[in-house]
C-alpha cells in the first residue's frame, strides 16, 4: 500500500489523530494502544514510536491525572488532522468509527475510577476517591490517613478494585444492621 516508510510514517500518525478526534475523550498509553492493536492498524513498537513523535511535534499532548498520563489532541494535531483527512482511505475511517462505537463505553469506564491525595501536615494526608459514570459521581470520598505510604496504597488499591470495593461499600451501607 505504501511506497516508502515516511509516507506508512504519517499515515499512522493520521490514524492516531483520527482516533484521539473520533473518540472525544483523552486516552491512556494503554487504551490508544488497545484501540490500534485491535484494529489491526500498526504493531505495538511502531505506535510508541509514532506517539513520540506526536509529542515532539506538539499535535498531541501528555498529563498526568490520578497518577495516569493521558493525551490529548492539541489544536495543531486537530487543524493536521483536518487538513489531511482525506488522505485515510474510508474502509479504516469505518473499522476505527466502528471500534468505537462498540467499546467507547468500555474505555470511558476506564478513565472514570480517580484517585489522588494531598499533604496537609507532617502526618495528615487527604485521600481522595472517585468512580464517576456519565458525568455524575457515583461516589466521592475522602479519607484523613497518617503517612504518605498508606495514601498511596490506599489510592493504587483503588485505581485497582474500584468496581468491587465500590459495591461492598453499597453493600455495607443498605444492609439491616438490626
Amino acid at each position: 500500500m505504501f511506497e516508502n516508510s515516511t509516507e506508512e510514517l504519517a499515515y499512522h500518525k493520521l490514524l492516531i489523530l483520527y482516533i484521539l478526534d473520533k473518540i472525544n475523550m483523552d486516552l491512556t498509553n494503554s487504551q490508544i494502544t488497545q484501540v490500534v492493536l485491535e484494529t489491526d492498524m500498526m504493531n505495538y513498537f511502531s505506535l510508541q514510536q509514532i506517539l513520540s513523535q506526536l509529542m515532539d511535534s506538539k499535535f498531541i499532548k501528555p498529563y498526568k491525572d490520578s497518577g495516569r498520563e493521558y493525551y490529548c489532541l492539541t489544536q495543531k494535531g486537530l487543524e493536521t488532522l483536518e487538513y489531511f483527512l482525506n488522505r485515510i482511505p474510508e474502509s479504516y475511517a469505518i473499522k476505527i468509527d466502528e471500534y468505537i462505537k462498540n467499546n467507547k463505553e468500555s474505555l470511558l469506564a476506564d478513565t472514570q475510577v480517580k484517585s489522588s491525595f494531598v499533604k496537609q501536615s507532617e502526618n495528615e494526608f487527604i485521600v481522595n476517591l472517585r468512580v464517576i459514570e456519565n458525568q455524575s459521581n457515583l461516589i466521592d470520598l475522602n479519607l484523613n490517613v497518617s503517612s504518605e505510604k498508606q495514601a498511596k496504597q490506599i489510592c493504587n488499591n483503588w485505581n485497582n478494585n474500584a468496581s468491587n470495593m465500590y459495591a461492598e461499600v453499597i453493600n455495607l451501607l443498605i444492609r439491616d444492621i438490626h
